[in-house]
Parts: C-alpha cells; structure tokens; sequence
C-alpha cells in the first residue's frame, strides 16, 4: 500500500464525513498526521481540483474535482445502469420513491434515485450516504454477504440516528437473519423519524449480493395494514428482474430462498 495515497485518501475521506469545512489542525487531529504531513498535502489535492479552500476562513472542503468523478463513477455504474427502467416502474407501481443503493464501507450510498410520483416538493438524493445498519437498503445488502464480510459490517460503528436504530450486534444479528430468511428487510424509522423502507437484494452473475432496491416514504403510509405486503411483493419483484439482467441465473434470484 502506498503510503502518500493512502493519507490523502483519509484526508478525502474525512472532508466528506459530514463537516462541510475543516482547517488544517481538525484534519490533521483526525487522520493522526503532522500538520504540515497534512498541509502538503492538501496543497497537491486543491491542485487536483479534490479540495477547495475558503479564501476567509483557510478551511477545506471537498472540490469540483470530486464531484466530476462521482459523477463518472455513477455513469459506470452496471448496477444504475441496469435498474432504471424498473426503478421508474417500481415508483409508478408502488406510488413511493425509490432508492438503489450499493454498499461502499460502513454505508449503503444512493446510485439512483426515483421522485414519487406526485406534486409534492422532494430532494434528489443521489451520492447520499446512510450507515447500513440503520437502513431497509443496508439490512437487504449486509445480511446477505458472504458471513466474513458481515461479520466486518457488524465489527463497524453502530450509532444510533434515532431512538429506534437498532445499534447491538445481538439485535443486528436477529434482524439480519429474518431478512434472510424471508427475502426483504423493512425499516420502521431507524435512519429518520416518521421515514420508513422496504427493500430486497439485488444479485449480481456471480450470485453475490450487488446491492439493493427499495421504497422510502412515510413510516404511516408504506407500513399501514395491507400497504405494507403489496410494497414488498412488488419490490422484490423489481429486484429479482434487475437480478436477471445483471445475468443472475433463475436460481440466484430466488431472493426469499437465501
């Protein structure tokens, strides 16, 4: 591992943790550099366009440059690629907005996001990022790793975001095995207060988990009485056909089976 790389992608990795501007000494207190390790640094990624910093404050935070490689990468993306067409028929079947979402460390980050389908005032929430165990999406990806990968999953921080996030291994472990068992995880307002999900994994050729699909609107109206199952059974339907195309076979996309 190349040492260089590896301190100027902590430092990335810091700016984007979710403190929009931080000087020179935060950085350097939270990678555990030299100040002037880190200022170095940060000099060659600003030439990169990877950092930007306020000519008033002499903060940093992420730059433009970031921004144009996310944006690549989404393009890339298989996974997007082959959900859009059935994200769009999941929003228009389910009335709800939909999420697809793909695991990158301790969060599940939005590859693509579908607006519910009313007039109602929503935020494109695409390159967000929720810690997996506090979302339907996550469940749906985590509890269907190979066990030494999840076992990695759990071993991460598991604060909580409201008073219902489930933030034991003990808990963790339980829910992950019923969304195994049963194909589908459910999140009654475990990232956001009065927000809920239902997801379902989507499998990739080589039969492992490539992500997730699911709903996300109000905890009141996805998980009313009878709402609750016809949402599940048309979302694991969208997975099992995005499945399909990314060349799963017919036995992998089972997905109440694993």
């Amino acid at each position: 591992m190349i040492q260089s790389v590896q301190r100027a992608a902590q430092i990335l990795g810091v700016l984007g943790s979710g403190t929009p501007r931080l000087g020179v000494t935060e950085i350097a207190e939270r990678v555990g550099l030299a100040k002037p390790t880190v200022h170095g640094l940060l000099r060659t990624l600003e030439a990169h366009d990877l950092v930007a910093q306020d000519p008033d404050t002499g903060k940093y935070s992420l730059g433009p440059g970031v921004l144009q490689l996310g944006n690549a990468y989404l393009d890339g993306s298989e996974l997007r690629a082959r959900s859009l067409l059935w994200a769009e028929s999941l929003a228009q079947r389910a009335n709800e907005a939909v999420w697809v979402a793909t695991l990158s460390g301790s969060r599940v980050i939005v590859l693509h996001h579908v607006f519910r389908p009313d007039n109602t005032v929503q935020i494109l929430e695409v390159g967000a990022a929720i810690p997996w165990h506090a979302c339907a999406l996550g469940h749906a990806i985590v509890a269907n790793l190979p066990p030494s990968q999840r076992a990695q999953a759990m071993a991460a921080d598991l604060a909580p975001l409201t008073g219902r996030t489930k933030t034991t291994r003990a808990a963790l472990s339980r829910a992950l095995a019923q969304v195994r068992s049963q194909g589908y995880a459910v999140e009654d307002e475990e990232a956001t207060v009065g927000d809920a999900g239902v997801a379902a994994p989507i499998l990739s050729r080589d039969g492992l988990v490539a992500g997730a699909i699911g709903v996300v609107g109000a905890a009141g109206r996805l998980l009313a009485p009878g709402t609750r199952e016809e949402l599940v059974r048309v979302v694991q339907e969208a997975a099992r056909a995005i499945s399909r195309d990314l060349g799963a076979g017919r036995g992998g996309v089972v997905l109440s089976a694993l």
